[in-house]
């Protein structure tokens, strides 16, 4: 999160542990699984936390024809056993508000604002008003398309309107693009927030400050000092109740053009030159314009795809991909990714970054791995049961966040025996636990304004162009074996194989 935060696009304001201005929050897909499991969770979360405004209203819309009661109970199931007859629960239950509603009617939209005005001069919202996107892709253009005839997105100096687009934003460049020019034709690129639920994780967040506010580390954080970086995203689910939209989309297009392009950009950008929203996004699109685009043969040689069949995880059978609901039974779709990937700049020329990202792989788990290069000289080469070994640093995302540093220490006893040990810290032994939902210090960046954890048109075009010719060849040669990897591994030997082309291996997960 920033320092500070540009409010109506006029001037910045600090907002450290302020509550955000007046605003109303339209969500759209109110009745959804993530409005349920992750958006009305993170704005109790706020409640708490006193970081939503008095002068605060919530208007879901959705299909489902539900009163304002049914729409509060359902909300109120979906937080804390401990939330129950609370104050801070019935302040918010209060401001809860629905309208159900057709997204291509525009008679939806014309009681949309209706209703909104009601509520400006109820809650004293002031006109500003935040519409949140917890619906399917297909719904993005076309509802900003009904804000604007609706007259819902012109802002001016009095307020502001702001719409927040959740992943996937396109299918394929072309499709980002198109649909860039479609929601820029209503709205202004301050307007919009690029959505991406992983920058909201304390750990992601905590890259700059650990990178730009710790001497010690930035002057080795280059390619004379770092052999090659590891960035790892492990689910142990499979597609669960999704398998008609993943079977359509694979862990390509999910995965890699938004979360894990952040997670490497965040690492390797430079120094930004404050905190302000575009001078982060500047550095980060630098990285991203920088990646080393794959030709044909580099996409057979640079890039693995998998697809996971049954096996075992937790103890219990689990089965393959293709027996998933939804799932054709000789789907082609990936379910895992590994790749290669080059930043043609002076910081990291000739330092490759590994990515693998994946379903039912052994363990839950998120990391991005600095491995650095060994020490010229092995002065304890000959030292008993000495093993050479790397300084690896470790920035854990999840399930725990944290970060860990690995370095040699002579083992205690007469004998000179060198060992590997640990550094490390977790954010919630140190700072003490909280159940954020990661969506958290995203609404309230939304509300205040800032954009720097959100993409911009150029950033997620960028990310794309990246991904287009690993899907292009994909495309055109089809898998030859697939499922090639069994449920509760860690994907397809050919992951393995990538690594070991280059002397390296993939750093070994514990439980």
């Amino acid at each position: 999160m920033a320092a500070t935060s540009r409010a109506n696009q006029e001037s910045d304001v600090e907002y450290a542990g302020k509550a955000a201005g007046p605003c109303v929050l339209v969500l759209f897909g109110a009745a959804g699984d993530l409005t349920k499991r992750k958006l009305i969770p993170a704005l109790f979360n706020l409640v708490r936390a006193k970081l939503l405004p008095e002068s605060l209203a919530v208007m879901g819309v959705s299909v489902d024809d539900l009163s304002v009661e049914d729409f509060r109970n359902q909300v109120s199931e979906f937080l804390p056993a401990a939330a129950g007859g609370t104050e801070d629960l019935q302040w918010f239950r209060q401001r809860l508000f629905y309208e159900r509603g057709d997204f291509a009617d525009p008679n939806t939209f014309s009681k949309l604002q209706e209703r909104l005005g009601k509520l400006d001069l109820e809650y004293h919202s002031e006109g500003n008003y935040l519409f949140y996107m917890a619906t399917a892709p297909r719904f993005f253009g076309q509802i900003v398309q009904q804000l604007g005839k609706a007259g819902l997105a012109v802002q001016d100096k009095r307020c502001w309107r702001r719409v927040v687009i959740e992943k996937p934003f396109g299918h394929d460049l072309e499709s980002a693009k198109a649909l860039n020019r479609e929601i820029k034709s209503v709205l202004q690129e301050n307007q919009i927030y690029r959505i991406d639920h992983y920058l909201g994780k304390e750990t992601v967040q905590n890259i700059m400050v650990f990178r730009f506010d710790n001497a010690i580390f930035e002057p080795i954080w280059n390619r004379r000092y770092i052999d090659h970086v590891q960035i790892t995203n492990a689910e142990t689910v499979g597609v669960e109740r999704r398998g008609g939209y993943f079977d359509t989309a694979g862990t390509l297009r999910d995965m890699v053009p938004n979360h894990v392009m952040q997670l490497l950009t965040l690492t390797a950008m430079e120094s930004p030159v404050s905190f302000q929203a575009d001078a982060v996004r500047n550095e980060q699109a630098k990285v991203l314009h920088s990646l080393l685009h794959l030709n044909s043969e580099d996409v057979l040689q640079r890039s693995v795809r998998g697809q996971y069949g049954e096996g075992m995880l937790g103890g219990e059978r689990v089965p393959g991909y293709r027996s998933e609901s939804g799932v054709a039974p000789e789907s082609r779709t990936e379910t895992f990714v590994a790749m290669k990937l080059n930043i043609d700049n002076w910081r990291w020329a000739g330092v490759p970054f590994y990515l693998r990202t994946g379903k039912r792989l052994a363990q839950r788990h998120t990391e991005i791995a600095i491995q650095f290069k060994r020490m010229p000289f092995e002065l304890f080469r000959n030292a008993p049961f000495h093993k050479l070994h790397t300084n690896t640093l470790v920035i854990q995302i999840q399930p725990v966040e944290g970060i860990s540093l690995s370095f040699g220490a002579k083992i205690p006893g007469p004998l000179l025996r060198v060992g590997s040990v640990d550094m490390s810290f977790e954010y919630s032994k140190y700072f003490g636990a909280d159940a954020y939902t990661g969506y958290e210090v995203l609404l309230y960046d939304c509300m205040i304004g800032d954009a720097t954890l959100f993409q911009r048109a150029d950033m997620v075009e960028a990310g794309w162009s990246v991904v287009d010719p690993v899907l292009d060849v994909w495309r055109a040669l089809p898998p030859r074996k697939f499922p090639n990897y069994a449920s509760g591994t860690w994907g397809p030997a050919e992951a393995d194989q990538l690594m070991e082309l280059d002397d390296r291996q993939w750093r070994k997960i514990e439980p």
